[in-house]
């Protein structure tokens, strides 16, 4: 028996079991065998009649939505496959994210505040060979995810939204005049269909056709009681060298019910890549020297694992008409994030407000719909970063190449202070500080950064180059198009429209929304 099915088949619930079974679709996806689902079709035959405004799969991310656009008045249906409730685990953020939820109304500041499970202070960047940083306020809240929810829920019932709890998506059939979803042998007929249902979303597959993902983010952790009293944490930290071509990074932190801790690895999806049991077994391997402590210390509450791919084409863009994709079905994330609640949140005053202007102006066509989901240069750039921590499975570097650049990128961007260094660790990349930090690394570490061009390839340089000057155009053309807003007002309503999504667009493409 392995330690991984030691230590797992002694959690409530059938968590071995759970992790041989996403085993399997990681193997499948590695192999190229996972099922290209057909769950969408076309109809040019008009709907009768559409119930809903909005109708949003998958509920607990795409509750958040849904209670925005219930409280401004559209009739919204929400289908969730199971019950909507929150996992244990907190979903860790900055507070100052959180502050979405009061700006569009959806929670006072008390139930906002109710719904936080845990805050720490200071987190810690750290590479083996390195000089540790220190910052605070990032990522250091807990937000109980069962709280916030169940908040959330209550909020999107009382404005007149309606919850279909156990009703998985099926099918959509899109007319010209709405698209009409089978969901648990119910029917829906809606003005337009969200797609919230994930990485793995049925639609979003279907629409990828079966690509497979140009990266993966291999993650595995657990939460335990047993670890020495620690109020701080680590955003980033790298203790060991390159590991079965892996250089493996590790997050922690405190909860609510002891500490959590995350070993995370960036790779593709080539079938040589290790499976999650055995980077698991990496896991409970490493763990006592990555925390001091042994495992007979531990009392473990709860395991983590997962896989999370990133693919270059993002945000998906739909070719039907009234289907858009949100959250992690859309790929919004940067290949350095597992998405999930952090890039939902930081989209969901952009996505509101735009998805209210569609609604009301009718504009819900494939092309309009397409500009909610923009190009993001901010986000592009960083593949180059993702290319630069991660090693091919044929490629030969010097064991602790990926920890000393790590390491001398940080130590610059310390150096240049927080407003360089915070926005990055927030998933953020904006012109200045980039140019900066790389203005910075090319004249103190030359060597290391020529060091960077063969491990990374040409093609991804120069395919990274195009992505900076964008990100420079961008945040060039940001304060010009502001100006324009008074002016826009007089627009009819789909110039005013596409003003507005192009303002977006340079502004969360410059990195301007943090």
């Amino acid at each position: 028996m392995t330690l991984s099915e030691q230590i797992l088949s002694q959690l409530p619930g059938d968590v071995w079991g759970g992790l041989r079974k996403a085993d399997q679709m990681w193997q499948s996806l590695k192999a190229g065998t996972l099922p290209v689902p057909q769950v969408v079709a076309e109809q040019a035959e008009p709907l009768a009649s559409t119930s809903w405004d909005v109708v949003i799969c998958g509920g607990t991310l795409g509750i958040l939505l849904g209670a925005v656009l219930a409280q401004r008045g559209w009739r919204v249906a929400l289908l969730e496959k199971g019950f909507l409730r929150g996992r244990e685990q907190e979903w860790n953020i900055s507070r100052h994210e959180l502050s979405v939820f009061v700006k569009l109304g959806l929670l006072s500041q008390a139930e906002l505040d109710a719904a936080i499970a845990t805050e720490y202070n200071p987190a810690r960047i750290s590479f083996l060979g390195g000089t540790d940083h220190w910052v605070e306020n990032v990522l250091n809240v807990g937000v109980d995810p069962v709280t916030l929810l169940e908040t959330l829920k209550q909020k999107f019932l009382a404005a007149g939204g309606h919850l279909f709890e156990q009703t998985a998506f099926a099918t959509a059939t899109v007319h010209p005049n709405g698209v009409a979803i089978n969901a648990a042998e119910k029917s829906f007929e809606t003005r337009l269909l969200i797609d919230v249902m994930g990485h793995f979303s049925p639609i979003a597959r279907q629409a990828r056709g079966g690509k497979t993902p140009d990266a993966v983010c291999l993650v595995v952790g657990s939460c335990a009681k047993g670890f020495a009293d620690n109020s701080t944490g680590d955003l980033i930290a790298s203790f060991t060298p390159i590991r079965n071509q892996c250089q493996y990074f590790w997050e922690a932190f405190p909860a609510k019910d002891g500490r959590t801790t995350y070993l995370f690895t960036y790779l593709d999806a080539d079938p040589r890549r290790p499976s999650l049991e055995a980077l698991f077994e990496e896991y409970l391997t490493l763990l006592p020297a990555y925390q001091q402590v042994s495992l007979e210390q531990l009392t473990f509450k709860r395991a983590l694992f997962g896989f999370f791919p990133c693919y270059k084409d993002s945000p998906l863009r739909f070719s039907w008409n009234r289907m858009l994709a949100a959250g992690d079905s859309s790929g919004s994330q940067s290949p350095l994030s597992f998405g999930g609640f952090g890039a939902m949140i930081r989209h969901l005053e952009r996505l509101s407000h735009g998805l209210d202007e569609a609604l009301t102006q009718d504009l819900l066509d494939h092309k309009a719909l397409g500009k909610l989901q923009p190009y993001q240069p901010n986000l592009s750039v960083t593949w180059l970063f993702q290319k630069s921590m991660s090693v091919g499975v044929d490629q030969s570097l010097p064991e602790n190449r990926i920890n000393e650049v790590l390491a001398a990128i940080f130590q610059d961007m310390a150096a240049l202070g927080e407003p360089v260094l915070k926005p990055f660790l927030q998933d953020v990349v904006q012109f200045p500080a980039l140019a900066k930090t790389l203005l910075k690394t090319s004249v103190s570490h030359p060597q290391l950064v020529a060091k960077i061009i063969p491990q990374v390839g040409l093609v991804s340089l120069l395919d990274w180059m195009g992505h900076y000057a964008s990100l420079a155009a961008y945040s060039a053309l940001y304060p010009l198009a502001q100006t324009a807003q008074t002016w826009a007002k007089a627009l009819p309503p789909q110039p005013r429209y596409d003003y507005h999504r192009w303002l977006e667009a340079l502004r969360y493409g410059a990195g301007q929304d943090y």
